[in-house]
């Protein structure tokens, strides 16, 4: 019980520093188009529930959510950052993106290619759901101009979010993935 406990301690510190580390270096900011960009902040939190519950998914959320919210009012890199200064917009919905894609990976994991792929979706979506929908009901901006953004960046976000956690939870947990188990390159 106690090295459980101290695992899950380790993975939450880790994957919080991965993510903070990701918004430091902005590498957790992948360009895309007319200067827009897919983030992978969230992975973390994802790799971090499925590894070890929902409970470290929600601590390590809560980690990204405060780093949104110190790098908003701290180093703002554009206009909209000031928006992640409340924490109702930067911390609260990323409190739900570990548990939610424990959920799923939890009733999907028979299936365990597939369960994660689902898993990162899910997790992918929860953040661009939750936050867009707490601009709209913060009134940021209405409510037409997010369908757009969740088609424009949330689907292709959730793509890239499902390939990455799939590469390195099956990696992990040596899951088979087509020839291959894990991380063998046999």
């Amino acid at each position: 019980m106690p090295q459980e406990r101290t695992r899950k301690i380790v993975v939450t510190g880790i994957m919080g520093a991965i993510a903070i580390f990701l918004g430091l270096t902005r590498w957790g900011f992948i360009p895309w188009v007319a200067g827009a960009s897919l983030t992978i902040m969230h992975v973390p939190v994802i790799i971090g529930a499925i590894l070890e519950g929902p409970v470290v998914g929600l601590l390590i959320g809560l980690i990204f959510g405060l780093f949104s919210l110190i790098q908003a009012a701290v180093a703002p890199n554009g206009p909209v950052d000031i928006w992640f200064t409340n924490p109702l917009l930067s911390v609260l919905p990323r409190l739900f993106i570990g548990p939610l894609a424990w959920l799923v990976w939890r009733a999907l994991r028979q299936w365990p290619v597939i369960g994660l792929i689902i898993a990162g979706i899910a997790g992918s979506l929860t953040n661009t759901v939750l936050v867009l929908g707490m601009i709209g009901v913060l009134g940021f901006l209405p409510w037409a101009a997010l369908a757009p953004i969740v088609v424009a960046n949330g689907l292709p976000e959730a793509g890239l979010s499902a390939l990455l956690v799939l590469i390195v939870v099956a990696a992990w947990m040596r899951i088979r993935v087509g020839a291959k188990r894990g991380a063998s390159l046999e």
